[in-house]
């Protein structure tokens, strides 16, 4: 893998120039160059480099006269440099553009060029660089470690993706050396690596007809004791078969083995197609049917790594699988689903007993494996205050949370608990305090509502909602008494099951919410009614109930981070784009 240490490397700048006939190649820096006339060229060719390189880094003078479009990021180019090194890009342009353009310069999207995986923005200018200059630089830290401290981040997802993604782009624009070079790094991998990880390293040798490559790779699969079930459902048809043809022939020595029982894996695999359709009605009547049960179709496991969430969560209902079932491989359920993080996945199982104590066989837990799959340009990302915090952070964040909590220590009680005489008083708290968790941190409290099925019980009441629906008093004619005391007890149990989500899983935010919940709102929000010095002292007090939130939350997120945790924000707590909002209060 390439990191921060490792040397920047020479390589030929003309051998995948399609239009040079007898140029060199040079591999060495001009520092180990001899004094001599050899060196000249090498020398003029180092200087070169540098030179082209600037037409990248020096954004002062825009010399570029095409784009290319890579995940949302325009990156300029220069088309005379791309068609001398890359006959791909030679016949690119030769056609002219394929891609939208009503003006201005040519535009190329990433997505349309590279059609079987990703190549990401910084794999992209890596690989940019080296057609430019002939110098491969190093991997950025960012994108190619994961944030898990005891890594090595030798074998690491992120570590493979990105050179996955440098092989894929020198594969498919046609840079043979970098090839041969990235394979080498691939091949190290293969041993190295879980065989989980090994799948995109086989994919891309696969689709880039690297046969040595995707020789090793299926014998390594072919080895382990990955599930048909999931080779199927990641890999090509042709690889799927080559491996059943191999593990066939591994095992016909064994005559005295018993041979599996067609009928009985033709039933789950009924019961995973069903999955796969969302019919978890279906998936009772198949079980109703047959002496299958979801322990024993692994159905838990299935719908945690490929199904819709809502799926995992109608599959829980159900009562009939253990969610701490562990597979063949040893995982749990929950190991399952932190190789997906999918946060409403993770706290569906969380909130039916889930462990997250629990290790897989070689000792890995469901935190360390969602942190050795997520790279630190994703957790550490910073996010504007209204929109959604990284996945991968916020699945990192509630299974650290949880393996540290300590269930007895749980605080279930609410703010202003006067108020829980009066059914709609508490109700109107309860909209308005989860109105301003979807207005602080949307992520989270999306989450938690998720979670709590808030969405399924009354209409929702809060900020923006309660000037046209009225309050929680008006009567509906058609609804009697009774039915009305039912819908309002469903709403209150929602939210309360909402805001106890919260107060598990985001402390802080809950924290931050707390603190704002316990001013008199509407004075607060009406800053420009009244006398001129009661505008200034709601003035003064609104500052200072900003200024004691955001200190209450710097100081939970310090305290986090000296005991391991992270702070799992998906805003900043500024309060000052609130200030004209309006919050209905009985």
């Amino acid at each position: 893998m390439m990191n921060s240490t490792e040397p920047s490397s020479y390589l030929s700048f003309a051998s995948s120039s399609h239009l040079s006939n007898d140029s060199s190649s040079f591999n060495m820096s001009a520092s180990s160059v001899p004094e001599s006339g050899a060196s000249l060229e090498v020398l003029s060719l180092s200087k070169l480099g540098c030179n082209l390189d600037q037409l990248l880094a020096d954004t002062t003078f825009d010399y570029s006269d095409a784009e290319v479009i890579v995940e949302d990021i325009t990156v300029g180019v220069h088309r005379c440099i791309l068609a001398a090194r890359s006959k791909f890009f030679h016949d690119l342009f030769v056609q002219g553009n394929t891609s939208s353009q009503k003006e201005g310069k040519p535009k190329y999207y990433m997505t349309d060029l590279v059609p079987y995986h990703k190549v990401g923005y910084e794999a992209f200018l890596i690989f940019l660089s080296y057609l430019y200059t002939g110098k491969l630089k190093a991997s950025p830290l960012e994108v190619s470690t994961c944030v898990d401290g005891v890594c090595a981040h030798d074998s690491c997802r992120p570590a493979i993706n990105f050179v996955v993604e440098l092989t894929y782009a020198s594969s498919i624009f046609q840079i043979t050396e970098l090839v041969s070079l990235f394979q080498r790094r691939l091949m190290n991998f293969v041993e190295k690596a879980f065989v989980e990880d090994v799948i995109p390293i086989l994919l891309v040798s696969f689709h880039c007809q690297l046969d040595q490559l995707l020789t090793h790779c299926v014998d390594r699969v072919a080895q382990s004791d990955l599930e048909s079930i999931s080779l199927e459902k990641e890999l090509p048809f042709e690889i799927t078969q080559n491996l059943k043809s191999l593990h066939l022939k591994s095992q016909s020595d064994k005559e005295n083995e018993m041979v599996m029982d067609t009928m009985h894996e033709k039933r789950i695999r009924r019961i995973h197609k069903a999955l796969d359709s969302d019919d978890v009605e279906l998936v009772k009547l198949l079980l109703s049917e047959s002496n299958i049960t979801l322990d024993a179709a692994n159905a838990l496991h299935y719908a945690a790594a490929y199904c819709d969430p809502k799926v995992v969560s109608e599959v829980l209902d159900l009562g009939l699988a253990d969610v701490n079932l562990r597979n063949d491989r040893g995982y749990t359920v929950l190991h399952v689903a932190a190789m997906r993080k999918e946060p409403s996945v993770i706290v569906s199982l969380l909130t039916k007993g889930a462990s997250a104590l629990e290790k897989t066989l070689d000792g890995q837990s469901a935190v360390s494996i969602c942190r050795r799959m997520t790279r630190p340009k994703d957790y550490g990302a910073k996010t504007k205050q209204g929109q959604e915090t990284n996945k991968d952070r916020i699945c990192i964040d509630v299974l650290e949370r949880e393996m540290w909590r300590n269930p007895l220590a749980v605080d279930m009680s609410m703010s202003s608990p006067n108020m829980a005489d009066d059914l709609h008083a508490w109700l109107l708290y309860l909209e308005n305090r989860v109105a301003f968790a979807r207005l602080f941190f949307p992520t989270e409290a999306k989450l938690a509502m998720d979670i709590a099925h808030a969405d399924t019980t009354s209409e929702f009441i809060g900020i923006s909602a309660s000037e046209r629906c009225g309050n929680l008093r008006e009567v509906d004619l058609n609804e009697t008494p009774t039915m009305q005391k039912k819908r309002l007890h469903s709403r209150l149990e929602a939210l309360n099951k909402t805001v106890e989500m919260g107060r598990r899983y985001f402390p802080h935010c809950s924290q931050v919410l707390d603190k704002f919940l316990e001013e008199d709102l509407p004075d607060l929000f009406y800053l420009e009614k009244g006398t001129p010095d009661e505008q200034r002292i709601k003035r003064a007090r609104f500052t200072e109930l900003k200024d004691d939130v955001q200190k209450a939350f710097n100081k939970d997120k310090a305290k986090n981070s000296r005991s391991g945790l992270s702070s799992s924000s998906s805003s900043s707590t500024s309060l000052k784009g609130c200030v004209n909002k309006k919050v209905t209060k009985k």
